[in-house]
């Protein structure tokens, strides 16, 4: 537990390394504090500050950074969030899903001057209609019509052959039955309806429907968008040391890790913080993403945030991914 001094010591310091980028000595940190106190003190109560592991020093300096555990106590207890001038749009045009998207991407990179992360928001996981093609003896085609009309399509593989009098009963089942249901729903309802199907029929049906929980026809890729990888190569951070460049890239590449992080991002209320290393997603000490969930019609459908080093301006991300996150629900929602 750290007294107020202490925790004012702390703001201070990570305050001021945010900002300037260098190793915070004892007679700065006594200017920005405000506090008048002696350059004895001071070192003393720096000293504490990383016993606990919440500054470190440099090799190559006598002042004092901070750490993950010290940038986390920071944004959890210390960091105030005011309302500034950001130059952020009224509001983004309703336009296509991919095009808010992209717009939201490139938004939040330009006003962060760091990563722009956007995952594309799910598609609906109700059908109004489905329809099963054979393709050859093992190989069937999927087609799925949602509500609004969007048509998905996925090849499953059987282990034994099906005709095609069984794809059509399978199907007629499913519109007859399901349609308008979640597929969670489906499912619960082939699991308690199975015994009274054909064997190879319930199997199929099954197999459609368990594919279709995992998104038809969708990869990493198009379900991640990324705007402004570039803007690492001007975050002093990294100019001195490449290989945290290099990881930092190479994580981009890696589309599915970043999904994986905003997906588990979505399932939470408000802005996400994880600071350097602290997501095996992301496992960068040099990085932080800081990441909200945007809905549309009430619902969360995705999440977006910015990825940048961890010495980032917490309180303008912060405002700059929130701000975000409802300029693309009220774009989405008014686009239906």
């Amino acid at each position: 537990m750290l007294d107020d001094r202490a925790k004012l010591l702390l703001k201070a310091l990570v305050e001021r390394y945010i900002a300037d980028g260098q190793p915070v000595g004892s007679r700065t940190l006594s200017r920005a504090s405000g506090l008048e106190l002696s350059p004895a003190t001071i070192r003393n109560a720096m000293a504490d500050l990383e016993e606990l592991g919440l500054i470190t020093s440099p090799h190559t300096s006598a002042g004092r950074i901070p750490t993950a555990r010290g940038y986390r106590l920071f944004v959890d207890t210390l960091l105030t969030v005011q309302r500034g001038e950001l130059l952020a749009p009224e509001e983004l045009p309703a336009e296509q899903p991919q095009k808010v998207i992209a717009h939201a991407a490139n938004l939040l990179s330009s006003l962060s001057q760091f990563v722009g992360v956007v995952m594309a928001p799910r598609r609906s996981s109700v059908f109004k209609h489905i329809e099963f093609v054979k393709l050859s003896e093992l190989r069937v085609l999927v087609i799925m019509v949602s509500p609004d009309g969007d048509v998905q399509n996925r090849v499953i593989f059987t282990d034994a052959q099906i005709d095609s009098s069984q794809l059509i009963q399978a199907a007629n089942y499913l519109n007859a039955h399901c349609a308008g249901l979640d597929i969670e729903q489906v499912r619960e309802r082939l699991t308690g309806e199975v015994e009274q199907l054909r064997g190879r029929v319930a199997e199929l049906m099954q197999a459609a429907i368990n594919l279709s929980a995992e998104g038809l026809d969708d990869d990493a890729t198009e379900q991640v968008v990324i705007s402004g990888q570039r803007n690492l190569l001007a975050v002093s951070d990294f100019s001195h040391d490449m290989n945290h460049l290099r990881r930092a890239f190479d994580l981009f590449e890696q589309k599915a890790q970043i999904l994986r992080l905003l997906d588990f991002s979505s399932k939470a209320e408000g802005v996400r913080i994880f600071i350097g290393g602290e997501s095996q997603v992301v496992p960068l000490q040099e990085l932080s993403v800081v990441s909200a969930p945007y809905e549309v019609d009430g619902k969360v459908v995705g999440t977006l945030g910015v990825i940048g080093p961890t010495r980032m301006p917490y309180d303008k991300v912060i405002q700059i991914v929130d701000i975000t996150s409802k300029l693309v629900s009220n774009a989405l929602s008014h686009h239906r």
